[in-house]
């Protein structure tokens, strides 16, 4: 009999979306890759007031997953963490092929954290959350994904990241002009020797120190938006910042200077090497034979 092979992803968002593109792409699954995002899409609009659905949340499940064909997505219900805890749509399973290896979808909250908990072999989550649970912080920063598997305490866990898929928004330095010398850029070095406030998100402060390395944030506080207070906005207020762009359009809207890429915001390929065997090593390898942004030393 053949092993199917569970990969672990996330349950909605850009970072499943990248990850249906790739096996759109790899196993020629366009069909079921548009369905599974356009219904997730649908859904998010739902919870967010812009659609008006004419059925309740269970029709719509019941309609969504077709439990008599196995080859069908099946989703499930989530509590969302906006106001009033609307119930959520999201993304549960499905079964593909990927070069004749049989592959399982698995939507989880934390992919990554599934991985390290000895769940699954495979899976795919934001570079983010590595940085943020088991990259350690040293002196110098991280210049991009290819420096993380070398700042990963084997003691602490068996995953390690194999490649990226290429659909990055990068955490980015923004400043006022006013806090810039003239001539000066904004990068690396100016944080270096500067002394005062940098407003970041809450959930990035660990990322931001492994980024940037601990030595070029002596001197500098960090601060937090307001609750409700647009990032942007407050990176402005405070006068130096970093946050996630694509365009930084919002940024110079807010009178901002976009510095240096600091990180790359990336869906990552991560893989627990204490699970993998010849089913999982196989479906790696051909989940990374196509051209990719990002090759990894693992």
């Amino acid at each position: 009999m053949t092993q199917t092979v569970c990969v672990a992803v996330p349950r909605k968002g850009r970072p499943l979306e990248a990850v249906l593109e790739r096996l759109a792409t790899g196993a020629g699954v366009h069909d079921l890759a548009d369905d599974i995002s356009s219904t997730l899409r649908y859904e998010k609009a739902v919870t967010k007031g812009r659609q008006r659905p004419d059925r309740d949340v269970y029709e719509r499940l019941a309609d969504y997953s077709d439990l008599s064909d196995p080859t069908a997505p099946e989703y499930t219900l989530l509590r969302d963490d906006r106001d009033g805890k609307p119930r959520r749509i999201v993304f549960d399973s499905v079964e593909i092929s990927v070069d004749g290896v049989d592959v399982r979808l698995v939507g989880r909250e934390e992919p990554f954290r599934a991985l390290r908990t000895h769940e699954f072999a495979l899976g795919f989550d934001s570079a983010d959350l590595v940085l943020e649970e088991v990259v350690s912080l040293r002196p110098d920063g991280i210049g991009g994904l290819g420096d993380v598997n070398a700042r990963i305490d084997p003691r602490d866990t068996d995953v390690r990241v194999v490649t990226g898929l290429g659909d990055t928004v990068y955490h980015t330095l923004m400043a006022t002009p006013e806090i810039l010398p003239p001539g000066s850029d904004l990068c690396r070095d100016f944080v270096a020797d500067y002394e005062g406030e940098l407003c970041i998100s809450p959930r990035y402060e660990r990322l931001v120190e492994a980024v940037l390395g601990t030595e070029a944030l002596d001197g500098i506080e960090f601060t937090y938006p307001p609750a409700g207070a647009e990032e942007e906005a407050a990176i402005a207020q405070t006068g130096l910042g970093v946050y996630l762009t694509v365009t930084g359009s919002t940024a110079r809207e807010h009178g901002m200077v976009l510095g240096e890429h600091l990180f790359p915001s990336e869906t990552v390929l991560m893989e627990n090497a204490a699970e993998t065997g010849q089913a999982t090593e196989r479906l790696k390898s051909l989940l990374t034979r196509q051209p990719l942004e990002t090759a990894i030393e693992v």
